[in-house]
């Protein structure tokens, strides 16, 4: 059996799998790791029937000459979720209010809300809110969904774009023990929420940036090390706060959380650019 993916030919032998399913499962494993996601498949050159898939999977590939596998990659997968997401709240504001308490249950059937469900589950409960009590707005959802949208379509563009946000960030933590002493709990608070925030953008693009190849794979170690120490330090930054210790946060948010921040964003967008560099030669 010949197997070609997206059109060229693979150098892939089946091994102990006998089966169309089973071919497929080994697959899909193996895609998910390079970054992709089966999107479609077709048996000597007629596209497989998904009313009959049960059928299909337990087909033995002893009978069939060549499967054509059709890939799309987890950037274009996601991109392409958010910007349904995008319509569907456009379809949400245009409903009569007396049809909008009902839009949920529709809503959660479509295909962007299981893949975001699955894949961006900090994503899901926010558009269950707006389209259930309304306690998140259209605009700031689509403000959210957008931002999503820049950090899955250019990477390495939104991740340069936040250095003044985390420059400044560095320096509040740096402050952040003062600021406990003299009494300004509201800038205090404020710096913990902005050092949150700023955190999460940084490993949503970083994921992004290691699907879509731009993080060398022989650097792994090293970013699971830097990331790792990183999140330490926040836990026991968010940790301290809460216990209103103010002598750990001091100590941990001046020589500890400000200075990995600033590395791991040094880092990730020294790696990040030099592998944009060489994708445009």
């Amino acid at each position: 059996m010949e197997i070609r993916i997206n059109g060229q030919a693979a150098d892939i032998s089946p091994e102990n799998e006998k089966t169309i399913g089973e071919i497929l499962a080994s697959l899909d494993q193996w895609l998910t790791g390079l970054g992709h996601s089966l999107s479609g498949f077709s048996i000597d050159g007629k596209a497989a029937d998904t009313s009959r898939l049960d059928e299909i999977f337990s087909m033995e590939i002893s009978g069939v000459k060549a499967l054509d596998i059709f890939t799309s990659s987890s950037a274009q997968l996601t991109a392409a979720a958010l910007l349904n997401l995008l319509d569907d709240i456009d379809e949400f504001e245009e409903l009569k209010f007396e049809d909008k308490g009902n839009y949920v249950n529709f809503w959660e059937q479509k295909a962007q809300a299981r893949f975001i469900k699955e894949n961006m589950p900090e994503l899901f409960p926010l558009y269950v809110d707006l389209f259930t009590k309304g306690g998140v707005s259209c605009q700031t959802l689509r403000s959210i969904t957008e931002e999503r949208i820049r950090e899955v379509g250019d990477p390495v563009g939104e991740f340069s774009k936040i250095e003044p946000l985390v420059n400044e960030t560095c320096v509040r933590l740096v402050d952040l023990p003062l600021d406990i002493q003299t009494g300004k709990d509201g800038r205090a608070a404020q710096t913990i929420q902005i050092f949150s925030s700023i955190t999460e953008k940084i490993l949503r693009i970083t994921k992004q940036l290691n699907l879509q190849g731009y993080l060398n794979k022989s650097d792994e170690k090293n970013f699971t090390q830097l990331i790792g120490d990183f999140s330490r330090v926040l836990r026991e930054l968010l940790d301290a706060y809460e216990r209103r210790d103010s002598v750990l946060v001091g100590d941990l948010s001046e020589y500890e959380a400000a200075p990995k921040l600033q590395e791991l964003f040094t880092e990730i967008l020294k790696k990040s650019r030099e592998a944009e560099i060489q994708v445009d030669k």
